[in-house]
């Protein structure tokens, strides 16, 4: 890596170590929207990128502070621990260098996880670290727009390689990340951050709808504006909340009767989508199908070898062809029971989404559409994934959303609990007087229907909530 990369990666682990938790993450995330996943140090066979070493330095401020997850260990944290050890583990069945290359991407993917676990504890945490990146965006968004508008990766600075990716006449920006498509889907993802902040940081929302838009319209890709449109399609699927099953399975059954009507099988579809022009949406759907035709080869422990899937390669790797599918992407490094692992953690992550917007709807209603926003986000990535394998950085800000809805996925708590902090508990206890503050952080809707000194309803124990239907956040 050049040296402004090595610049950066000391400041931004500087700022890991002294900045407080709930500001801690910014300096990770910054490193994946930032820098390159080539590497800074070299170990033997281990490569370093800029992002995994913040992630060691993470963890040793974690180990030295005695920081910890917030509500303990839960069923997403274990299955992405077994997803983790089956990901190595499975290495014994692929060649020689296999455990070195998975040890990485477990450390870049489950590392960044668990340090997002361990600094964002509630809503307030998220809406924060929203705002923020929200912000500190922008800046990408303006430097790739500029790349589309020169045919000049400015990240070349920062130890990219500088080449520009030019389909059908059009330049198609990716700054620092490894393809266009996945700097699109930082953007798309930016651009729903700004959606769960909307009426808490107005400006920072503003600013991160354009910086998402800019990073989106850079990439020239059909993949990131789709995930858009599936994002907003979850968002607006807000006021059926209360008939989601019913919608649910109308679509399922609305799939079924377009394949049995269709010649083709239904996923074939992807390739009618193109929006940018020159699409691969055929190859995308071909790769499913000829996956299904190899099923023998890989359903097991995986495969080394798909070449011969396709009619077309990757110049980088002789062995493989483009696996444009992180399911598939999956099912090739550990075979059908890594995949399985995978797809139950996004299951369990979206029971969680809808049990806390369940669970939260009337005692706090900005909370569970906080919550339903992370949810739709989610979804944005699982609909994206069958169109691209998150094989760089930008897989951080996945694992960001999966810790945001495991942090918040608890009913929100009381006003006086709130607002009182540890030490002022702890006096409580002991009988010391103290005078209960003001509800601090919380949000509007539950500062109206709370008595700001004793937390209880206005206008008695036996009142009720209002019943809502368009969130607070799209009201202006």
């Amino acid at each position: 890596m050049s040296v402004g990369g090595v610049a950066f990666t000391v400041i931004a682990g500087l700022l890991l170590v002294v900045l407080p938790r709930r500001l801690a993450v910014i300096p990770l995330l910054l490193a994946a929207a930032y820098t390159t996943r080539l590497p800074v140090v070299e170990l033997g066979p281990a490569s370093l990128s800029a992002l995994r070493i913040l992630v060691v330095v993470g963890i040793v401020r974690v180990l030295v502070r005695g920081e910890r997850v917030a509500n303990g260990v839960n069923v997403i944290d274990a299955l992405l621990f077994a997803w983790a050890l089956l990901l190595v583990g499975s290495s014994a069945f692929h060649t020689p260098d296999a455990w070195t290359v998975r040890s990485g991407m477990v450390l870049g993917e489950v590392g960044v996880y668990v340090l997002c676990r361990i600094f964002i504890q509630d809503a307030e945490d998220v809406r924060r670290i929203f705002a923020v990146l929200c912000v500190v965006l922008l800046p990408l968004a303006i430097l790739m727009l500029l790349e589309k508008h020169t045919a000049h990766n400015f990240f070349s600075i920062m130890g990219g390689t500088g080449e520009i990716n030019i389909r059908e006449g059009h330049v198609r920006a990716y700054g620092p990340f490894a393809h266009s498509i996945l700097a699109g889907t930082v953007g798309a993802t930016c651009m729903a951050m700004a959606v769960a902040i909307w009426r808490m940081h107005r400006v920072s929302a503003l600013l991160g709808l354009a910086a998402g838009a800019g990073i989106v319209f850079a990439s020239t890709s059909s993949g990131p504006i789709m995930m858009v449109a599936f994002t907003s399609f979850a968002l607006l699927l807000w006021k059926l909340r209360s008939v989601l099953s019913l919608v649910r399975w109308a679509t399922l059954a609305g799939i079924v009767a377009l394949d049995i009507v269709m010649d083709a099988p239904v996923y074939f579809l992807m390739g009618r989508i193109d929006i940018t022009g020159g699409s691969a949406g055929w190859h995308r759907a071909q790769l499913i199908r000829s996956s299904l035709e190899h099923l023998s080869e890989w359903w097991a422990v995986g495969t080394d070898y798909t070449r011969h899937w396709m009619a077309t390669g990757v110049p980088a790797n002789s062995i493989h062809t483009d696996i444009t599918n992180h399911f598939l992407a999956m099912g090739v490094l550990g075979g059908l029971p890594l995949l399985i692992l995978f797809a139950l953690m996004l299951g369990v992550a979206f029971r969680a989404v809808g049990r806390a917007v369940r669970d939260n709807e009337r005692r706090s209603p900005t909370q569970a559409f906080l919550v339903w926003t992370l949810g739709a986000m989610l979804f944005g990535q699982v609909m994206n994934f069958w169109s691209i394998s998150l094989f760089d950085q930008s897989i951080s800000f996945f694992y960001l959303i999966v810790a945001a809805i495991t942090a918040i996925q608890h009913p929100a708590v009381s006003v006086a609990k709130a607002g009182v902090s540890a030490r002022t508990r702890r006096r409580k206890r002991k009988g010391r007087g103290v005078r209960v503050p003001a509800a601090v952080g919380m949000n509007d809707e539950r500062r109206d229907f709370h008595d700001n000194s004793i937390g209880q309803p206005r206008g008695g124990a036996s009142a009720e909530p209002p019943l809502v239907s368009w969130p607070a956040e799209w009201r202006t």
